[in-house]
């Protein structure tokens, strides 16, 4: 069955570019990883490969990786082929991503085939529990291959595969370059994770690729630099310099460790925490509290130059309020915990540019009344604009005369504009602004000779916003020390992502008049013609009209005509939309950007924010139809950091492709070591060396096995397991985690659980259940791979607000074995040292047997003795008595009321349950005298 099954059947395919057409037909021909640069149509191409499998019919394909909305694209892909191709033997996606599937509704899935999109835990467990068959695979297609580790599910998965499935196909897909970057030779390690011997490189500057998409239907694009102010230029050097500042700090007390990523241009980007913390990390405990703080604060200020750019005047100015209340130490206490770039000049110019952005002046409490409607005569408004509002505004002007003076005949396109943006805050206030442009103030309303009266303004816009940000200063004073205590560990730990929440969104106690017909979807009509409605936020805008009304508007809905039929004249109330006359604003949103293009076929597209990989879907969908006119409007700020970011991304992905054909000219050959094993040899492997005292060796037919609770397979262990030749049985346990013999049961625990077991009790009732049905239990203590073997990091001593603390984890864990004297302790550095550590207590023991350890802890399945529950220190007592072993101990317990009524029972009645020799031994033992007479 694993064979390729296409019957000769012509496929269609919907790939109009040449490049698209050959990656297809490459990925058809071999197994191989294919890494492609973004916003090239990677799920295109995913979806033509699998509908040319599905059409075929007869095939069991496997889709893993994949996300629940790239499930959505792939299946209503699939689904529009099938339509279009009228392929009988076509059946589409399915989904098997739940554990309450039952087991008999999978395995009949399985043996009737089709195309699965599969979670990798539910695939690893029905292929280790022989539900599905490896060698009943056709193939297996692997997304986001960047993701495939050693010790990921994946990799787990690709292993089990080709061990017993030598001629099914695999492919592994990747649009994410960067990340294969890492480390020493990437490439041909990720090819030996996947076990692939073919790597397959299209970036943006491929032969064909450029062919393909600068050819004679190039988009066009007009690029718009827009200047910063003043003020928002020197915001921006200042938090540049607090950057640069604190990457000193972070140089100066870590000396030791590569350093050389450690730049001002790597701080702008989100991974940079990463690298930080990644070299960091296996000295963590002895890293200072002040280097941790540096490292969070670098965080901090990458989020207010983000929002330098993106939120307006206000906003900004109110988000840095939040950020000092939240950064101020605590009463009574010193200011040593304070972040050391607060304390730079550079922080001054950040918190008074950004007032002086606002207003000028200063303001009473007393000044403002609850729902206000004027500014304090005290202050004087300055209420900067973001530069990019008004040519957005000029941008629509520009378009709505060359709609009207020259229309395009003959173009397939609608005439919709789309403008695309960052994220939904940024659409929200776009949003708002085009609908209070036109409006003019009262002020300027009045007097109608004011050069300023006609054109675009958001002086509406941006009082408004001033109003309430004024309510709201005078109430942020009463809550500022619990917003301190909410925060404190946010800004020590990380962002407040309260703030980042509510970055662009207007505020909730706006006031709005709305008249006629509410809009809603996810389009709008032009400004000119009625409101703005942002993509996928139907219900938020639908309520925030509705707690927008004016009162007089509330009390008439309220008092409303009774004998009235609110249906009548609906004709006119509803109505389709015209896509000529669309507006509508989008946040990117990676590969479903594609269904944007094709749905809503643009003529006009504004880019308020950059993105590279939006650019390049713009070139391929200009590409890929000859009858569609488009034209992009690329916006962005000159010499800020939204330019050097987008730059900077275009680069690492060119330096990450220029890598990987470096290594891919030298790569020598990845070759499986398993592939062709004899069986000779391998019978050879299963000897057991393991034999103390020189003794033979002896060979075991079978392998190693270890019964591993389901729940388990979200680690890596069970891979690792694995990958030393044990075989892994996965089980539903209820007593332990890991059953490597009859005797021994392990329970392991990661630092996080075994504080959050200590904390809620749950690890005393495991012990005492492992005790209960196992001679060896043992608690595993398991650290992470290249992270400090020490438990003070996850304690922070020197921080000022530490809830956790190394010492208290330590006498836990010393009251835990006082209670369970016979309870073990394994402590390991990493996953891997934990394989070891199985295969060394497993050597000359007996297999487990997996019924029997899934039985135990049930109650259907335990013995009257096992059903009973016994006081652990009698019974640990009773154990060292002379002549008491497993054996005779169960009887003992099952007879004996208590330690007590065994010492004062005659010798004959102990020998009735345990024998002769051992009731004179235990009455010698109780009747002897301990005091010398």
């Amino acid at each position: 069955m694993p064979a390729d099954k296409n019957d000769g059947a012509p496929v269609k395919l919907s790939l109009p570019l040449e490049f698209q057409q050959e990656i297809f037909h490459e990925l058809r021909d071999q197994d191989e990883l294919l890494i492609i640069a973004r916003g090239l149509g990677l799920l295109r191409l995913v979806t033509n490969l699998l509908h040319s499998y599905d059409a075929a019919g007869n095939n069991l394909i496997l889709l893993i990786g994949a996300d629940d909305r790239e499930n959505g694209w792939i299946g209503e892909a699939l689904a529009e082929h099938a339509a279009i191709s009228m392929a009988p033997k076509c059946r589409g996606l399915s989904l098997v991503n739940t554990d309450l599937m039952s087991v008999g509704t999978r395995e009949k899935m399985y043996s009737q085939g089709g195309i699965f999109s599969i979670t990798s835990r539910i695939l690893i467990v029905d292929l280790l529990s022989g539900l599905l068959d490896p060698a009943s695979i056709t193939g297996i297609v692997v997304l986001h291959a960047e993701n495939v580790v050693a010790t990921s599910l994946e990799a787990f998965i690709v292993r089990i595969y080709r061990q017993k499935n030598k001629v099914g196909f695999l492919k592994a897909l990747s649009d994410r370059p960067e990340p294969f970057t890492r480390g020493f030779s990437p490439l041909t390690t990720m090819m030996r994770n996947l076990f692939l011997q073919t790597p397959s490189l299209y970036p943006r500057f491929h032969v064909n690729v450029a062919k393909s998409l600068e050819g004679k239907k190039k988009a066009e694009v007009i690029e718009l630099e827009v200047p910063m102010t003043d003020g928002m230029r020197a915001i921006q050097n200042a938090v540049l310099e607090c950057v640069e500042v604190s990457i000193g700090e972070l140089k100066k007390a870590n000396s030791g460790l590569e350093m050389d990523d450690w730049t001002l241009d790597s701080a702008l980007h989100k991974s940079f925490d990463q690298i930080v913390r990644r070299q960091l990390d296996p000295v963590w405990h002895r890293t200072s509290f002040r280097t941790k703080q540096i490292v969070r604060d670098l965080t901090l200020l990458r989020t207010i130059l983000h929002a330098l750019l993106t939120y307006d005047a206000v906003s900004f100015n109110r988000y840095l309020d939040t950020v000092l209340a939240a950064s101020a130490p605590p009463p009574g206490s010193t200011r040593s915990s304070q972040s050391p770039w607060l304390f730079l000049d550079a922080a001054h110019v950040i918190f008074d540019t950004a007032k002086r952005r606002v207003y000028t002046g200063k303001f009473k409490d007393s000044e403002i009344g609850t729902g206000s409607k004027t500014v304090p005569d005290s202050l004087h408004p300055v209420l900067e604009e973001l530069p990019k509002w008004a040519l957005l505004a000029e941008i629509l002007e520009e378009i709505e005369r060359e709609v009207y003076f020259n229309p395009i005949p003959n173009d397939d396109s609608n005439g919709t504009i789309l403008i695309m943006c960052g994220d939904q805050g940024t659409c929200s206030q776009l949003r708002e602004y085009l609908q209070l442009m036109h409006i003019r103030p009262e002020e300027k309303a009045k007097n109608e000779d004011d050069e300023d009266n006609e054109g675009y303004s958001a002086d509406v816009l941006m009082r408004r916003r001033l109003r309430n940000y004024l309510n709201w200063k005078r109430d942020f004073a009463k809550v500022s020390a619990s917003l301190f205590t909410e925060n404190q560990k946010s800004i020590n730990g990380q962002t407040n992502p309260k703030a980042a929440q509510n970055r662009g969104k207007a505020p909730a106690n706006k006031r709005r008049r709305v008249r006629g017909g509410g809009a809603a979807g996810s389009v709008t009509t032009r400004p000119a013609g009625g409101s703005v409605v942002v993509a996928g936020d139907r219900e938020t805008h639908i309520a925030n009209l509705l707690a927008e009304l004016e009162p007089t508007e509330v009390e008439n809905m309220q008092k409303g005509e009774i004998g009235a039929d609110p249906l009548d004249d609906m004709d006119s109330y509803y109505e389709l939309y015209d896509m000529n006359s669309l507006l509508i604003i989008h946040p990117y949103d990676g590969d479903m950007d594609e269904h944007i293009l094709e749905e809503v076929k643009p003529r006009y597209v504004i880019m308020y924010e950059p993105d590279a990989a939006f650019i390049r879907r713009i070139e391929v969908y200009r590409s890929s139809h000859n009858d569609r006119n488009i034209r992009v409007y690329f916006m962005y700020y000159g010499g800020s950091i939204e330019e050097q970011r987008y730059l900077s991304a275009v680069r690492r992905e060119k330096d990450a492709f220029t890598k990987f054909i470096r290594e891919r000219g030298s790569m020598a050959l990845t070759i499986d070591s398993t592939a062709n094993l004899d069986p000779q040899e391998h019978f050879l492997r299963t000897i057991n060396t393991r034999i103390a005292g020189g003794g033979r060796l002896a060979a075991t037919a079978a392998p190693p096995r270890v019964v591993v609770d389901v729940r388990e397979f979200r680690s890596s262990l069970p891979s690792l397991l694995h990958g030393r030749n044990m075989v892994v049985v996965p089980c539903m346990l209820t007593v332990g985690d890991y059953v490597l013999t009859p005797t021994i049961c392990i329970e392991r625990k990661s630092i996080k659980d075994l504080i959050g077991s200590f904390a809620n009790g749950r690890l005393y009732n495991q012990a005492e259940t492992m005790l209960q049905h196992y001679k060896n239990p043992m608690l595993l203590i398991e650290f992470e791979q290249n992270k400090s073997f020490t438990l003070e990091p996850f304690a922070d001593l020197s921080a000022p607000s530490s809830n956790v603390h190394a010492s208290d984890v330590q006498s836990k864990l010393v009251l835990l074995t006082l209670a369970f004297p016979r309870l073990r302790i394994i402590w390991s550095s990493s996953p891997y040292q934990t394989a070891e550590i199985f295969e060394a207590l497993k050597a000359n023991q007996e297999e487990p047997d997996p019924l029997r350890a899934v039985q135990i802890g049930l109650q259907a399945g335990e013995s009257p003795e096992q059903t009973r529950t016994f006081n652990q220190t009698a019974c640990d007592m009773l154990r060292t008595v002379p002549g008491i072993t497993d054996k005779n101990m169960s009887r003992l317990t099952l007879e004996v009321e208590s330690v007590q009524a065994l010492a004062n029972m005659e010798e004959e009645s102990i020998a009735e349950l345990v024998g002769k020799e051992v009731a004179r031994r235990v009455t010698r033992f109780f009747e002897k005298n301990v005091y010398d007479e």
